[in-house]
C-alpha cells in the first residue's frame, strides 16, 4: 500500500489523496484549491497524476474544497465510480452544477473587459458537471462495500455538514490486512442540526484534518451574543450586514442561529435575504435527509414546521432580485456565497458595499490564504474585485465559533477514542501552525507516530 498526499498538504483547500492498493488506485476527494487566482487556476487544471488511471474516488463530502474539481477529473479522463453517501451525492448534484455556473459567470464578467487575446475561459462548464454526476454511487452510513477487490469500506458519520463522512478503509493483500482511516473534515460535538461524528473503533493508519488543530471553541451562548452584538450594531448606524457563507452547512446554521435570536426577542425586526440559488437549492436537500438531523432537529420539524425557512427570511433566485438588493437603503442581513469570497453573487454584494462605513462584512466561515476573503479578515485597506480596486469602509467583524470544524480538544479527544492499534497519524487540512500544534497534542496523549505531510509526498503503509 502506498499514500500519496495531493492536496490540502500544509494548507486548508483542495484536499485530495491518492491511495495504491491491491493492485488499483483510489483517490480520497477531488478538491478545488483556492487561492491566488492564477495559481489556483493552474494547480485545478493540472492533475499530478493520469485521471484515466485512477480506479474510483471516494468523496468524504460536499464541499467545494473536497468535491470541486471532480468534473475537471472526468473531463481529463477519469471513468471510474464515485462512491458518496447518500447526501453528498444529492449535494453535488447542486453544487458542481452551480460552480460550473459561476465559473462560466465569472469568466464572461472579466473577459468584457479584456482584449481577445487576453480573455480567460472556465476551468470545466456546466456540461462537463452534468457528466460528471453520472459516475455517482450513493451509499449509506455503515453499509460497507467493496470498490475494488481486496478493500472494504464503510462510512461513518463525521458530523461535519449534511452527508459528510469518515472513511474507513480495510485493504487485505497478500494475508495481511490494513485498515486506514480518512476523517474528511470532522464535526464538534453539539453542532446544530446534524448528527455528533461517530467514533472509530481502530485503525493502523490515520489520515486526520486539522483545521483548528491549535484552537478551542467558544461555548454556542456566545456565538448567539456575538451575532446579535453586530447585527444590532450595524442596524443602528442604517447599515448591511454582508455575510459570506458556504451554501452548504454554513447558510443553514447561521439561517437557524437567526430564527434562535428573533424567537427570542433579541434582534430589530429587519429583512434577512438568502441570495444565493444554491443556498435554497441546498435547503431543499436539507429537508430530504431526516437521516442525518440530530434529535433536537427532527423534533423542531415536526413541532415547529421548517426552521430554515421562517417568516422574514427571503430565498432570492433570479438575477434581477439580486440587482434589486443593493438599491436597499434600510438595515437587513444579505447572506450570500461563496464562503471565502472567491466567486459568486457575495463578490458584487461586496463590490456595491465595501465603501460605506455603516455596513459589516461578517466573517464566519475559514478563509485560506490568497483568498479575498483573508484580505478581509487582514483588514485590508483595499482589496480587488473583479480586477477593480475598492477602499474598505465597511466594519469587518469576525465569529469563528460558527465554524462546522472540530477545534482543538474535540480533535483530541476523537483521536483518543481510536483503538490502540493505531501506528501512525497524518495531519492534513490545516494551515502548518495548526497542524503543529495538534501534532504536539497527539503526541502527548498517543503513543504514534504524528507527520505533517508535504503536498507530493508519499509513504508506504
Amino acid at each position: 500500500m502506498r499514500l500519496w498526499f495531493f492536496g490540502a498538504a500544509r494548507t486548508v483547500t483542495g484536499s485530495m489523496h491518492l491511495l495504491e492498493a491491491a493492485g488499483k488506485r483510489i483517490l480520497l476527494d477531488c478538491g478545488l484549491f483556492q487561492g491566488h487566482r492564477q495559481e489556483a487556476f493552474e494547480r485545478n487544471r493540472s492533475f499530478p497524476f493520469d485521471p484515466s488511471q485512477v480506479d474510483c474516488l471516494i468523496l468524504s463530502h460536499a464541499h467545494i474544497d473536497h468535491s470541486g474539481n471532480i468534473p475537471t477529473l472526468v473531463k481529463q479522463g477519469f471513468r471510474g465510480d464515485i462512491y458518496a453517501t447518500f447526501a453528498t451525492r444529492d449535494l453535488c448534484g447542486a453544487m458542481l452544477l452551480d460552480s460550473a455556473h459561476i465559473q462560466e459567470q465569472d469568466a464572461e464578467y472579466v473577459n468584457r473587459r479584456k482584449k481577445p487575446s487576453e480573455r480567460v475561459a472556465p476551468l470545466y462548464g456546466v456540461r462537463d458537471a452534468v457528466d460528471s454526476l453520472t459516475y455517482f454511487k450513493g451509499v449509506g452510513y455503515h453499509r460497507s462495500f467493496m470498490p475494488n477487490p481486496g478493500v472494504t469500506v464503510e462510512f461513518l458519520d463525521a458530523g461535519h455538514i449534511l452527508g459528510s463522512a469518515i472513511t474507513v478503509i480495510t485493504v487485505t493483500e497478500q494475508s495481511r490486512t490494513t485498515r486506514l482511516v480518512f476523517t474528511g473534515d470532522l464535526g464538534w460535538k453539539g453542532m446544530p442540526l446534524i448528527r455528533d461524528p461517530e467514533s472509530v473503533a481502530d485503525a493502523d493508519s490515520l489520515i486526520c484534518e486539522s483545521t483548528y488543530g491549535g484552537r478551542v471553541r467558544h461555548p454556542a451562548e456566545d456565538i448567539e451574543r456575538e451575532l446579535e452584538e453586530v447585527i444590532v450594531r450595524t442596524a443602528g448606524r442604517g447599515g448591511k450586514v454582508i455575510i459570506p457563507a458556504f451554501a452548504v452547512g454554513r447558510t443553514q446554521e447561521v439561517v437557524y442561529t437567526l430564527h434562535r435570536l428573533f424567537n427570542a426577542k433579541r434582534l430589530p425586526d429587519l429583512p434577512i435575504y438568502v441570495d444565493s440559488p444554491l443556498a435554497v437549492n441546498v435547503t431543499s436537500i436539507f429537508r430530504l435527509h431526516p437521516e442525518c438531523f440530530d434529535e433536537e432537529t427532527c423534533r423542531l420539524l415536526l413541532s415547529e414546521g421548517d426552521p430554515f425557512g421562517f417568516g422574514r427570511l427571503r430565498y432570492t433566485r433570479t438575477v434581477e432580485e439580486s440587482k434589486r438588493l443593493n438599491d436597499l437603503r434600510l438595515p437587513c442581513v444579505i447572506i450570500s456565497a461563496s464562503g471565502m469570497c472567491e466567486t459568486g453573487r457575495v463578490l458584487h454584494h461586496l463590490k456595491n458595499n465595501i465603501e460605506d462605513a455603516r455596513n459589516t462584512i461578517l466573517i464566519v466561515s475559514f478563509q485560506a490564504d490568497g483568498t479575498l476573503g483573508r484580505k478581509l479578515v487582514d483588514r485590508a485597506p483595499d482589496v480587488r474585485i473583479f480586477g477593480e480596486s475598492y477602499t474598505r469602509r465597511a466594519d469587518v467583524a469576525v465569529i469563528n465559533g460558527f465554524s462546522a470544524h472540530a477545534d482543538r480538544n474535540g480533535l483530541l479527544d476523537w483521536i483518543s477514542g481510536v483503538g490502540t492499534q493505531l501506528k501512525r497519524v497524518f495531519l492534513v487540512h490545516g494551515n502548518p501552525d495548526q497542524a503543529e500544534a495538534l501534532a504536539d497534542g497527539i503526541r502527548a496523549v498517543r503513543s504514534c507516530a504524528v507527520t505533517i505531510p508535504e503536498r507530493g509526498e508519499w509513504v508506504d503503509l
